[in-house]
């Protein structure tokens, strides 16, 4: 047994074990030219490596070392040019003229700027006062057609009041205005007595003059100049109102039901109270 120890045998087998050491697939190092490629990815390098016999510690040691080389190679690039990085200003000539010119071109086209710019707002302005003077003039058009609506309408109620032209009572369904609305004479048992449908149509078109007053404007000079007139024919309306309802006998169902449509007309007319005094000193 003490053979098997022998040192030339010991001797053997360490000469066996370098040899086997020497054969081992050492890494190649990393090279320069895998780190300049223009579309290099550091995800794709490393999942290169995959075959690479080495350990990660040992990868990293090899990455650490190649840019600790990067390091120095910049610091001695940048010291051995570092002269020539304070001499570069003052070797250059000519530049001056070349930033005076491009300074006066960009002031000249400043100018120009604010010449456009200045003729953009006084165009502004100018349409801006001419749609405010469109929108003032379709203003004064709106109302000027209500003026010849509110002129017309009135006109005529003057007309079929007989307002103004001659003397008139209360019509009473006779002469030539009762032929002139001898249509609305149809659904009246008495002919005598006043129409209920022209009163109701006299204070419609009342009621629809009145409505334009809002749309011109209640202090327009024209409508304070017709006011007048515009009472003159509320006043006779008002007449015939009071002449119908002492017409009307409320003892009869046909009264009754005439009496309800005068004191209806009286309403829209927003004169109840007077129809209610009315009734009173005719039945007393």
């Amino acid at each position: 047994m003490s053979g098997f120890y022998f040192g030339g045998s010991d001797s053997g087998g360490s000469h066996h074990s370098d040899t086997d050491d020497d054969n081992l697939p050492y890494p190649a190092p990393l090279t320069r030219s895998d780190f300049l490629k223009s579309n290099f990815s550091p995800a794709e390098y490393l999942s290169s490596l995959h075959n690479r016999h080495q350990t990660l510690e040992d990868l990293r040691s090899d990455l650490r070392a190649r840019s600790q080389l990067l390091n120095r190679e910049l610091l001695d690039l940048v010291n051995s040019n570092y002269q020539d990085f304070l001499t570069l200003g003052s070797s250059l000539h000519g530049g001056d003229e070349k930033v005076e010119e491009v300074r006066v071109g960009l002031l000249g086209f400043k100018r120009e700027v604010e010449g456009v710019r200045k003729h953009v707002v006084e165009r502004s302005k100018e349409v801006e006062g001419l749609v405010q003077e469109r929108e003032e003039v379709r203003a004064q058009i709106f109302v000027g057609r209500q003026l010849l609506e509110y002129e017309s309408q009135l006109g005529e109620l003057e007309e079929k009041l007989l307002v103004g032209s001659q003397p008139r009572t209360a019509i009473n369904g006779h002469g030539d205005q009762a032929a002139s609305d001898s249509e609305d004479l149809s659904d009246e048992e008495d002919t005598s007595l006043m129409p209920i449908a022209k009163l109701r149509r006299h204070a419609e078109q009342y009621l629809s003059i009145k409505q334009l007053e809002p749309l011109i404007g209640v202090d327009h000079p024209f409508l304070t100049a017709q006011q007048s007139r515009l009472l003159r024919c509320r006043s006779t309306m008002l007449l015939d109102l009071s002449t119908a309802l002492k017409q009307t006998e409320h003892r009869t169902s046909y009264g009754q039901q005439r009496l309800l449509k005068i004191i209806g007309i009286y309403r829209d007319l927003d004169e109840d109270k007077e129809a209610i005094k009315i009734i009173k000193e005719h039945r007393s």
